[in-house]
């Protein structure tokens, strides 16, 4: 039997509801709190209101898009004056990572530039987090079972990770009626996130018995919900893919990525194209590039994987990868030049991939040439 470790969030509440029944769970993480929320403040009325009932002092902190350095900057100089005791974060993956990473660097005393992946020392945090809770709006990221929190450092054009094993949340509550009613387009891209998360993990070359349990049996599940969600909301529907960002978050975690997040995440600091989009383009083309250069237990697993998406689709496992490129585009998804990536972008990105940590997980060595040839496709 493979050895293999296993890390999350210590208490997850998933279902329909969970949100304002765990409210005295979510006061008791501490008195002074931050509720990290997105650009629109009134969404979180019903957690700031229950907090305050329950006895908390509730500071706001809103994240308006995905979280950079001078973000994070701002919002620990409130939190430190506020004195926070705990954070809760209520919003999408850019609001749950700042959040992560509000929680995580209040009680540090380095430079938050120290403790940057690849731009930064990457030192491990010199103090142990806050209490962190996250509550997700959308289902894609499964940011509310990592260890990390990405963030967008201007300067250098890198999105790039803060990580720390001690970052996982203490609390996440997955509700799935807080997903009910996001918007088509988002409910795409990010659902086509949270489907790359459940297939990269399980290709991955970290790959073990608990988190291939997570991951190939939900890739046909959520591919079937979100081509319901694209013809009108569903709540079951809804409740299938908060499921697979959730397990894809907690197999991410454990075994890693690949080479559509390896790029996404340069692509995404050169041009400031959103995550989810940038994943959902680039996946087709990603399983294309690795099930050429796989062979054995790799090419074995790339073939399950295609065989889910077929049966998905309803097309022969050869074709696969072709319908689900085609499924996305007629949905809405735009390629690459719609999203603002350029051929400059394209080509920094392909050198940029290689120090990217998604890429160590890949189940195949792609060269220079054949990245770019992934989002020359993808286009």
């Amino acid at each position: 039997m493979t050895v293999f470790s296993f890390a999350t969030a210590t208490e997850i509440r998933f279902g329909r509801g969970e949100g304002p029944r765990a409210m005295p769970a979510l006061a008791a993480l501490g008195q002074r709190v931050l509720l990290v929320h997105g650009a629109n403040a009134t969404r979180a009325d019903w957690l700031r209101d229950g907090l305050v009932r329950q006895g908390c002092d509730v500071s706001s902190f809103a994240v308006p898009g995905e979280p950079d350095l001078p973000m994070i900057e701002a919002g620990l100089h409130q939190a430190r004056a506020k004195g926070v005791q705990a954070v809760i974060a209520l919003g999408g993956g850019a609001v749950i990572d700042a959040g992560k990473a509000l929680a995580a660097l209040v009680p540090a005393t380095r430079p938050v530039l120290e403790h940057l992946e690849v731009v930064g020392q990457g030192l491990p945090l010199d103090a142990r987090p806050l209490p962190f809770a996250a509550l997700p709006t959308t289902a894609g990221t499964g940011a509310e079972a990592t260890r990390n929190a990405v963030i967008a450092v201007p300067d250098a054009q890198r999105k790039v990770s803060l990580r720390d094993a001690r970052m996982l949340p203490r609390m996440a509550i997955v509700d799935s009626a807080l997903t009910d009613g996001c918007p088509r387009a988002v409910t795409l891209a990010s659902g086509l996130d949270a489907i790359t998360q459940v297939i990269e993990p399980y290709i991955s070359t970290r790959a073990n018995p608990l988190t291939d349990s997570l991951t190939l049996p939900r890739i046909a599940p959520a591919l079937t919900a979100l081509d319901r969600l694209m013809h009108g909301n569903d709540p079951a529907a809804r409740d299938e893919m908060a499921l697979t960002s959730l397990c894809g978050g907690l197999a991410l975690a454990n075994a890693g990525l690949g080479v559509v997040h390896g790029l996404a995440g340069p692509l995404g600091g050169l041009s400031n194209a959103a995550h989810g989009a940038l994943c959902g383009v680039m996946l087709p083309h990603g399983l294309v590039a690795n099930a050429a250069g796989a062979s054995g237990a790799a090419l074995d697993r790339i073939t399950r994987v295609q065989t889910e998406i077929g049966h998905a689709l309803g097309v022969a496992a050869p074709d696969a990868f072709r319908a689900l490129a085609e499924w996305a585009s007629q949905a809405g998804l735009p390629g690459l030049d719609a999203q603002g990536v350029t051929a400059a972008h394209r080509a920094e990105a392909a050198r940029m991939a290689a120090t990217s940590s998604s890429m160590k997980a890949n189940p195949v060595a792609l060269d220079e040439d054949s990245l770019a040839r992934i989002m020359e496709d993808a286009r």
